[in-house]
């Protein structure tokens, strides 16, 4: 079985990886690349966070990276600066699922903890992955922090996930906790979201592993 882990430098995604891992996936790692706007420590730390992850669990893990940034620039630009995380998240899940074909890939793993940021309300989850044609793992979704640190401490990822790096520079002051459909399908045709997510998806490249 092999899969594909949305990887952030946070504490979640690592310790998803791990555990899907743990239990035999093969596992990909997909990076959503912020610069221009996002912080060169954030790529170190995801290219450190894949290094453990490979010696931790004895497999390759290879590391693909899709540019990120100018694409939430675009949906900042014509959109409702409060549904950022929102249409982030559906870009990244609709991104993910590109590559993950691309690499024979059959299911896309999330960090996803039920409630912990604005994109992780059940009914934001909900918005966010219509239409994909591969399933959403989220093995995650019902662990508070103290056990999500604990799993990412088991796997050696946690010291890595809490050195600093800038914050994302598209977070808004009020992200919305419970989108509404319609506007949030407004904003995904008048963003081109599908476009924006198939040219992320054609620049992607494997960079480590």
């Amino acid at each position: 079985m092999r899969l594909l882990v949305l990887l952030s430098g946070g504490i979640d995604s690592p310790a998803a990886a791990y555990m899907m891992a743990s239990r035999g996936a093969e596992i990909f790692l997909l990076h959503m690349d912020a610069r221009p706007h996002g912080d060169e420590r954030s790529l170190e730390k995801v290219r450190e966070i894949a290094s453990r992850l490979r010696t931790v669990t004895g497999q390759d893990m290879p590391l693909i990276l899709a540019p990120h940034g100018e694409m939430q620039e675009e949906m900042r630009k014509q959109s409702d600066r409060n549904y950022q995380c929102v249409l982030c998240k559906r870009l990244m899940l609709r991104v993910a699922e590109k590559v993950a074909l691309r690499y024979g890939c059959r299911g896309i793993v999330t960090g996803d903890s039920m409630g912990q940021v604005a994109s992780q309300t059940l009914r934001n989850i909900t918005l966010e992955g219509p239409g994909l044609s591969l399933p959403i793992l989220r093995p995650l979704i019902g662990m508070d922090k103290l056990d999500i640190e604990a799993l990412a401490k088991e796997a050696g990822t946690y010291e890595i996930s809490i050195q600093p790096e800038g914050a994302c520079a598209f977070l808004p002051l009020k992200p919305i906790t419970a989108a509404d459909p319609a506007k949030l399908e407004t904003m995904v045709s008048t963003v081109a979201l599908d476009s924006l997510a198939e040219s992320a998806a054609e620049a992607a490249l494997r960079i480590d592993g």
